[in-house]
């Protein structure tokens, strides 16, 4: 029995998605039933449970012999680490009272450092909380700078006429879609060829500036001029905010692209066959992006 947390987000759908076309026993973890069910319609069992109640979670993780973790985005918070804190506290408690054995954890670059990364500083907390878990096997992506995550320039490029963001124009950044996360997670959690705990990186297709990001977005969307503009934090935080983010975790944002900016949050593998996935940002904007943008235009 596999377990799959955050099953209706990004990556855990995939995840679910791909265990379940391989007949895999499965159940699904989620705070609303509604969007779990093109999983139960597939068979999957589903579980209601908040990520922060460890004691849901325990019951979650009951006779299973893997999970898919992750901390789901909590975009309105008034203290995203905090927050981060408790869901990865209840994770940790329930899958130590579980004795599930074998897990793969949603992490990212920069999860190495302690402080100074914004959110993902919550990610070095997980990390670390579930390193003390003995006789369990865990494996810790930490994913690149996720493609879904450009999707908030449509709004830019409908108001200003450009992409704008707080990351350096030349800084080049692994970006990833992810669905190459969930992709990679199941097989890990098909083949479960790991031991004891260990770290991945998955850096994406190839590394990409936010100059790269913007000309291949003009050119799907019939702006060929289109440009990149860097924003100081006083003008990027009211926007961040005005997008629907809580004013603490643009503080936080920004923290982590400052971090971006210094080399102090970076890539610690050499890039290789390993931790390069399939899908190109060219893709990703033809598939994803552009709809969007087009839904945008149409409203």
């Amino acid at each position: 029995m596999h377990v799959v947390l955050g099953a209706s987000g990004n990556t855990g759908h995939i995840v679910a998605q791909n265990l379940l076309a391989r007949q895999q026993k499965l159940r699904v973890v989620g705070r609303n039933a509604a969007r779990l069910q093109a999983h139960a319609a597939q068979g999957a069992e589903v579980f209601i449970a908040d990520v922060t109640d460890a004691t849901a979670l325990t019951k979650a993780f009951q006779n299973a012999d893997s999970a898919y973790v992750m901390i789901p985005p909590n975009l309105s918070s008034n203290d995203p680490l905090a927050y981060s804190e408790r869901v990865g506290d209840a994770i940790a408690t329930a899958l130590k009272n579980a004795g599930v054995k074998n897990v793969v954890a949603l992490s990212s670059f920069g999860a190495d450092k302690s402080n100074g990364t914004g959110p993902v500083a919550g990610l070095y907390k997980l990390e670390q909380k579930l390193n003390q878990i003995d006789g369990a096997s865990v494996l810790f992506l930490r994913a690149g700078s996720f493609m879904e995550n450009t999707l908030p320039l449509v709004g830019a490029i409908s108001k200003m006429g450009a992409a704008v963001g707080s990351v350096r124009p030349d800084l080049k950044l692994p970006v990833i879609a992810t669905r190459d996360i969930g992709a990679f997670a199941s097989d890990a959690l098909l083949s479960l060829s790991f031991r004891g705990k260990q770290t991945q990186e998955l850096q994406g297709q190839r590394d990409l500036t936010y100059t790269e990001l913007a000309a291949i977005i003009g050119k799907a969307i019939g702006k060929p001029d289109l440009k990149y503009m860097q924003l100081p934090d006083e003008q990027m935080r009211p926007a961040l905010v005005q997008s629907g983010i809580s004013e603490q975790l643009a503080k936080l944002y920004l923290e982590m692209t400052a971090a971006l900016n210094s080399g102090h949050m970076r890539t610690l593998e050499p890039r290789s066959s390993r931790n390069t996935t399939p899908t190109t940002y060219e893709n990703f904007v033809a598939e994803v992006f552009v709809p969007a943008y087009q839904q945008q235009a149409a409203a």
